[in-house]
């Protein structure tokens, strides 16, 4: 399985991860959340590997933006609607390959992984 990067090409975590990926020479694919979409069992997946509360990212805006009903209460069914409806809320970049996924960035974590 060929490594895929989900994000938005816009957001500065996802641009330092590809540049990253660039500078190494390690081969992706990109895939675009908002212009290529989500599929929902896809992150279905996503969620029963890493936790909801890992994949949504409340520190970004869209969620931030919410009205204080949307943001209260969350459990894992509300979480998974809020996601699919609106992409940014899923923290980025997502990266997939063989051995798993992983969601974020970290040069020491991915000097790592995907250097070797």
């Amino acid at each position: 399985m060929a490594m895929i990067l989900y994000g938005i090409p816009n957001c500065d975590t996802v641009k330092k991860a590809r540049r990253w990926l660039d500078d190494r020479g390690v081969a992706y694919r990109f895939h675009d959340f908002r212009k290529d979409g989500l599929d929902p069992d896809r992150l279905q997946g996503w969620i029963d590997a890493v936790g909801w509360e890992k994949l949504l990212n409340k520190g970004g805006t869209t969620f931030r933006k919410l009205p204080d009903e949307a943001r209260v209460g969350l459990d894992a069914a509300s979480a998974r609607a809020l996601m699919l409806e609106q992409p940014a809320m899923i923290r980025r970049p997502v990266v997939e390959t063989a051995n798993g996924i992983s969601v974020g960035f970290s040069a020491d974590d991915w000097q790592a992984r995907f250097a070797a």
